[in-house]
């Protein structure tokens, strides 16, 4: 009982005048127009995973595994760069991003875009899987999703409402917070807390358009999520496949807006 009253108070808090309630991006051929609820400024998170970034970078720096492969490196570069170009359709000021491409040598089937356009790549999800440049695609496109749709803010002003109704806030004004902070949080739902299913629906969804808009054969998400499937072999799943929605869902979704997307990759051809 106390537990849902925490979490309804939290849903209250939101909803105060501290939190404001945005449309991150166009809705697209593919009509997401969802609003979201946003209690931590752009600009915080945006500091935030700054600094997270960099502290894996330099991780990943400190084991030899940033970067090994130039041949790797420069063909998740070329495919984000191509996806890249589009996203204004969703975003205007993506464009003005300052956005980086690294791949780290690691046997996890993962990848990840921070907010900003801050982008990984694992090695494993690459070799371990065997993609296509056009199931590559599908991934950068799913990332560079949540990026733009700033799920990751959304998750940490969910995160951040809690925590002030545990601590007894009364109301919500804003939130100022240290960076060192905001970069642990934003750490956190990056390898720690996945997305919620309409976050992740959301990312399957724009990702299929931004990588048909870029010239990649929207089709090839199907093959990408069976690929993601079958490398569970009785195991845990990948870390990129293990969050809300099921395979069967995720592809019935993709099925659903393959109409409303491949006429803008026939375009390309």
């Amino acid at each position: 009982m106390k537990k849902l009253f925490v979490v309804t108070l939290a849903a209250a808090l939101l909803a105060m005048g501290g939190c404001e309630t945005v449309s991150t991006t166009n809705a697209g051929a593919v009509g997401v127009d969802r609003k979201q609820k946003m209690l931590v400024p752009e600009e915080t998170i945006e500091q935030g995973a700054e600094q997270a970034y960099q502290a894996e970078l330099q991780k990943a720096k400190e084991k030899g595994a940033l970067n090994t492969d130039g041949a790797q490196l420069n063909r998740v570069t070329t495919i984000a760069r191509r996806i890249v170009a589009v996203t204004p359709v969703f975003r205007a000021d993506a464009a003005k991003w300052n956005w980086q491409f690294n791949v780290q040598k690691n046997e996890e089937l993962n990848a990840y875009c921070m907010p900003g356009g801050r982008i990984m790549v694992y090695s494993g999800l690459i070799d371990t899987l065997d993609l296509s440049d056009a199931e590559l695609a599908t991934v950068i496109g799913h990332e560079i999703a949540h990026a733009l749709r700033e799920h990751t803010r959304e998750r940490v002003s969910r995160a951040y409402a809690q925590q002030l109704v545990l601590e007894g806030a009364a109301a919500v004004t804003g939130v100022s917070a240290e960076t060192s902070a905001i970069a642990g949080m934003v750490a956190d739902v990056t390898f720690q807390l996945p997305f919620s299913r309409d976050q992740e629906s959301e990312a399957d969804v724009i990702g299929l358009e931004l990588m048909a808009r870029a010239g990649y054969d929207p089709r090839a998400a199907i093959s990408l999520w069976n690929k993601m499937t079958s490398a569970q072999s009785g195991g845990a799943p990948p870390k990129f496949l293990s969050t809300h929605p099921s395979t069967k869902d995720r592809i019935k979704g993709i099925e659903k807006n393959l109409p409303r997307v491949l006429p803008l990759y026939a375009q390309k051809g």
